[in-house]
């Protein structure tokens, strides 16, 4: 098991960028795969991007080109850079480890408690 602390949630005009980041209380660099999730309001939870232990990289198609999702293993860290927000962006980001793979929830074994990510005018 692993804690997952997110930060970096904040207000942005549309086309600004934001880079959250996920702390982790142990060593990442043993676990599988790591992602990050999104849950606008009325909306069901869905993955943004996922990093395995090696470092292959998955995004969903909404994001894919204007996300970046990397890990920094020393700092048992994940980040995701976001660029060209848009309101549709607009969700609380979640943080989320797993053994196996964190394509989908089932799979993911942690969860952070979330961040909050505003893209308004």
């Amino acid at each position: 098991q692993v804690q997952l602390v997110e930060s970096g949630g904040d207000l942005v005009h549309p086309g600004g960028s934001l880079r959250l980041s996920c702390a982790a209380s142990r060593s990442i660099s043993s676990i599988g795969a790591m992602g990050w999730y999104r849950q606008a309001p009325g909306k069901q939870r869905e993955m943004v991007a996922t990093i395995t232990i090696i470092g292959s990289t998955n995004y969903a198609d909404s994001v894919k080109g204007r996300f970046t999702i990397s890990r920094d293993n020393a700092k048992n860290t994940v980040y995701l850079q976001m660029n060209s927000l848009t309101p549709e962006d607009t969700a609380v980001y979640y943080c989320a480890a797993g053994r196996w793979g964190v394509s989908t929830t089932s799979q993911a074994e942690d969860w952070g408690q979330g961040t909050q990510v505003t893209v308004s005018s």
